[in-house]
C-alpha cells in the first residue's frame, strides 16, 4: 500500500513540475518549485498541529491564538491564517489571485522571519522576478502551479516523511536528468548513495559529515540505512545519526535544507567554499567525524598549489600535499582523512582516472605520489569500481575509496579491490544499480571478502608493483577473454604521456639553447 501511495505521489509531483511548461522545461523552474512543495508540507503539517491543539482547547480558531502567542507549541510557526479558522492554511496561497508572484514572496518571507531555521532557504527566491522586463514565471502559470501542487495533502496523516522524502528526491533526480552537466554540482545516483550508506554502517548518535553535500542525499541515505537497520535490530527507539554538511551553491544549499526538514531529520548545513574555507571547525584544527562521505566534483582544476601552501587546518601533510593542477580528487581525499575522528571511516565517489593516473609512466607525477602515500601510510581499506552511465553529468564510470583510520589487524597492508563494472542494468536516461548488485557489492565490501571476477584482496607489494595503481579494473578481470580496460584509464595515461612528452621535449629545448646548438 505504502509503494503505490509513493508512486503515486511521485507522478503528482512530476505532474506539478510539469504544470509550468511542460516536461522539457521543468528542470529550469526547479528554484520556483521545490520551495512550493515545500511550502505546501509545512502548510499541511502545521494545519495537523493547528487540530490537535484544537481538540484541547476548543477549535481551531482558539489554536491559532494560542500558537501565535506561544511559537514553541509547533515545530515551525507559520503567519498564515485564513479568514475562515476551518479552511486549511494552504488556502491562504491558493487563493491569490492578484499579483500573485509578489504576495507569495511576500508570505514566503514572512514564514522565514517566524522561523530562523527557515532563512535563506524558503524565502531566497523572488517569485515576482523579472529578466529583461519579461516574468521569469507569469501569474498565470504560477497560478497554474499553485493549483497543481494543491491537488495532494501532504500531512502527518496523510503521508510519512519517508514517503514524502523518497517523492522529493524523485523530483530532484527528474530535475537531475534534465540538468546535463550541472546535475553534477547537487546529485548523486540513489543507488550508489545506498551502497555508500550500507558500507558505512552507520551506528546510533554517531557523526556524519558531508564536505560538498550538494542536496544532502547522501547524509540522508545515512539516516535511512540506520533506521533500516535498527527495524531489523526491532530497535524502536535509538538516537538518530547527527548529520553535517557543507555546499557553496546558495540554491543547493537551501535544496539540501529543504530536503532534510521534509525528510523530518536534523542536521546542520553550513554554506560556503569547503576546500578554501571548511566551517565545521574545532580549535586550530577542523572538527572530526565517524563517517564521512562525499562525491566532490570530479577533476577540478581551479585549486593552484598556493591553495594547498596557504592552508592552516594541517589538512595536506608532508608527503602528500598538492597532487597537481589537473585534479584536486586527492586534495579532497586529504581533506576527507583530516575530517575523520581516530577511529574513523570515509567513503567517497571520484573519477577512475583517480586511481590510475601517473602510474607506469618513467616520470614523476605528484597525483601518483599523493596516492602512494595514502598506500604507505596504510589508510585505503578498499576501492569499487562502479559501471558507466550511472552519474547524470558524465557517462564515464566512477569508483568509491573507502578509508579507515583504523583498520582491523587482518586487513593491514592489504587492500579489497571490487570490479562492478558489469553490475548494472539498462535505464533511461542513465543505467543503475538493481537491488541484486546493490547487495553483492555491500556484502562483498562490508565482509571483505574475494569473489571470482568480481573481487581481490592485494597486498601493498604488488600495489607497488603496479606503480601504485589502485583501480579495481587492473586487478579483477570480469570477463573470460582479454582483461578489459576502461577507455577513460587508457585516454588517461595518453594524456599523462604527452604532458611528459612535452616537458621533457622543453627541457631538452633549453639545455640545447644553453649549449648554442
Amino acid at each position: 500500500m505504502l509503494e503505490k501511495t509513493s508512486k503515486s505521489l511521485e507522478a503528482w509531483i512530476w505532474d506539478a513540475a510539469c504544470s509550468i511548461r511542460g516536461a522539457k522545461d521543468a528542470p529550469k523552474f526547479k528554484d520556483f518549485i521545490l520551495p512550493l512543495i515545500f511550502a505546501k508540507r509545512l502548510c499541511d503539517v502545521f494545519d495537523d498541529e493547528i487540530d490537535r491543539i484544537g481538540k484541547e482547547v476548543g477549535s481551531r480558531a482558539k489554536a491559532f491564538r494560542l500558537v501565535k502567542h506561544d511559537k514553541k507549541l509547533v515545530r515551525f510557526y507559520l503567519p498564515l491564517e485564513p479568514k475562515n479558522p476551518e479552511d486549511p492554511v494552504w488556502s491562504v496561497i491558493r487563493t491569490l489571485s492578484q499579483r500573485i508572484g509578489e504576495q507569495l514572496t511576500t508570505h514566503l518571507r514572512d514564514i522565514a522571519n517566524a522561523n530562523p531555521l527557515l532563512k535563506g532557504i524558503i524565502d531566497r527566491v523572488d517569485f515576482n522576478a523579472t529578466t529583461h522586463g519579461q516574468r521569469d514565471l507569469d501569474d498565470d502559470r504560477l497560478s497554474n502551479l499553485i493549483e497543481a501542487i494543491s491537488a495532494k495533502p501532504l500531512g502527518l496523516s496523510d503521508v510519512e516523511p519517508d514517503v514524502i522524502g523518497r517523492s522529493y528526491e524523485y523530483l530532484i533526480r527528474k530535475f537531475a536528468e534534465g540538468s546535463g552537466q550541472s546535475a553534477g554540482e547537487f546529485y548523486t545516483p540513489p543507488e550508489v548513495g545506498t551502497v555508500i550508506a550500507k558500507i558505512m554502517d552507520t551506528e546510533p548518535g554517531m557523526e556524519v559529515y558531508d564536505p560538498c553535500c550538494g542536496s544532502a542525499g547522501l547524509l540522508i541515505k545515512c539516516e535511512l540505512a540506520l533506521q533500516e537497520k535498527m527495524s531489523l535490530r526491532s530497535r524502536k527507539t535509538f538516537a538518530p545519526a547527527k548529520l553535517y554538511g557543507q555546499e557553496s551553491i546558495a540554491g543547493t544549499w537551501a535544496m539540501a535544507n529543504m530536503n532534510m526538514i521534509i525528510h523530518d531529520m536534523e542536521g546542520e548545513i553550513q554554506i560556503g567554499d569547503t576546500f578554501r574555507n571548511p566551517k565545521f571547525r574545532q580549535g586550530k584544527g577542523l572538527r572530526t567525524f565517524d563517517r564521512v562521505i562525499a562525491n566532490p566534483m570530479w577533476n577540478q582544476s581551479e585549486f593552484a598549489e598556493k591553495d594547498y601552501d596557504a592552508d592552516e587546518l594541517d589538512r595536506f601533510p608532508k608527503g602528500a600535499g598538492f597532487p597537481g593542477a589537473g585534479s584536486a580528487d586527492w586534495g579532497w581525499m586529504q581533506h576527507i582523512l583530516a575530517s575523520l575522528k581516530p577511529n574513523g571511516r570515509a567513503a567517497v565517489v571520484l573519477d577512475t582516472g583517480a586511481a590510475s593516473r601517473g602510474s607506469g609512466n618513467a616520470g614523476r607525477s605528484k597525483e601518483k605520489d599523493v596516492r602512494r602515500w595514502f598506500v604507505e601510510q596504510d589508510l585505503i581499506e578498499g576501492v569499487v569500481y562502479l559501471p558507466e552511465n550511472l552519474f547524470y553529468n558524465t557517462p564515464a564510470p566512477g569508483i568509491i575509496v573507502v578509508l579507515n583510520r583504523a583498520k582491523p589487524k587482518e586487513r593491514k597492508g592489504r587492500v579489497l579491490l571490487v570490479n562492478a563494472n558489469r553490475d548494472f542494468a539498462k535505464g533511461d536516461p542513465k543505467n543503475y544499480l538493481p537491488e541484486n548488485a546493490i547487495e553483492r557489492i555491500v556484502d562483498t565490501v562490508s565482509n571483505w571478502k574475494q569473489v571470482e571476477r568480481f573481487s581481490r584482496i592485494v597486498n601493498h607489494d604488488e600495489i607497488t608493483k603496479n606503480d601504485f595503481n589502485i583501480s579495481p579494473s587492473r586487478y579483477v578481470q570480469t570477463s573470460e577473454g582479454e582483461n578489459y580496460r576502461p577507455l577513460r584509464e587508457i585516454v588517461d595515461e595518453l594524456d599523462e604521456l604527452e604532458i611528459q612528452a612535452t616537458a621533457t621535449a622543453n627541457a631538452l629545448r633549453e639545455m640545447l639553447a644553453q649549449l648554442g646548438v
